[in-house]
């Protein structure tokens, strides 16, 4: 079996465990409130859209599932972000356990229906979006390294011909609205915390493509926003 081709190792299926199924549903365990149709809505979005997006990035660009599954193992990936990357995938965890407890324990008396379905479309819109942006990048690693043994390139084609990094810019959008949707005042301080992260994340890797990858600071001068349109 070559790099190129996706291994399920034991500790692969324990990350796609936790990290489908444990952290999706933190909000109904913690809260014990099986009823609660907004956080199962949440898991099933992270659950079909992790699939749907990984089947039709698998169709098209057949070693990138490989490539981020064992990304984190590999030695010219940046040390910061192997700290960073990691705070990524749990901070949306800290919102969804913020939210379940809020929920427990009824700090916030809740949002109007027009409101929570307002954010599920922004939800469904930050999936679609980061789900387009991976599809888009064959070099859509789960670290940030240059890739040189993978080909590795500038990719303008899709989402990037209007953001530097519409992968981020879609789970931005999630994270924001995400405790509007689960009726959570409380989850708004880990969210806001996240996007925090996400932007530094993002600047560190813009400046280490333009350093490093070649044709990308001229990519930089025409495409010129990074996460937001307008703004930055």
């Amino acid at each position: 079996m070559s790099d190129r081709e996706l291994r399920i190792t034991p500790r692969l299926a324990l990350q796609l465990v936790f990290f489908l199924i444990v952290i999706p549903l933190l909000p109904i365990l913690i809260s014990g409130h099986w009823s609660w149709w907004e956080a199962w809505t949440f898991a099933a979005v992270n659950v079909l859209g992790f699939a749907a997006s990984r089947r039709l990035a698998a169709r098209r660009h057949p070693d990138l599932l490989a490539e981020r599954a064992r990304s984190m193992g590999l030695a010219d990936a940046k040390a910061w972000d192997k700290v960073l990357a990691p705070l990524v995938s749990l901070g949306l965890g800290l919102v969804l356990a913020m939210a379940g407890l809020d929920a427990r324990l009824g700090w916030t008396p809740g949002f109007p229906l027009w409101a929570r379905l307002a954010a599920l479309g922004l939800i469904l819109l930050g999936y679609a979006f980061g789900s387009w942006a991976l599809i888009e990048n064959r070099f859509f690693s789960g670290v940030v390294r240059i890739q040189k043994e993978r080909g590795h390139h500038v990719v303008s084609t899709g989402p990037y011909r209007w953001m530097r990094h519409p992968g981020y810019a879609g789970a931005l959008l999630t994270y924001v609205v995400t405790p509007v949707f689960l009726e959570s005042l409380p989850a708004f301080v880990p969210a806001i915390l996240l996007v925090a992260v996400l932007v530094v994340r993002t600047a560190l890797e813009d400046k280490t493509l333009q350093a490093e990858l070649p044709g990308y600071a001229e990519y930089a001068k025409r495409t010129r926003y990074r996460l937001v349109p307008g703004i930055w």
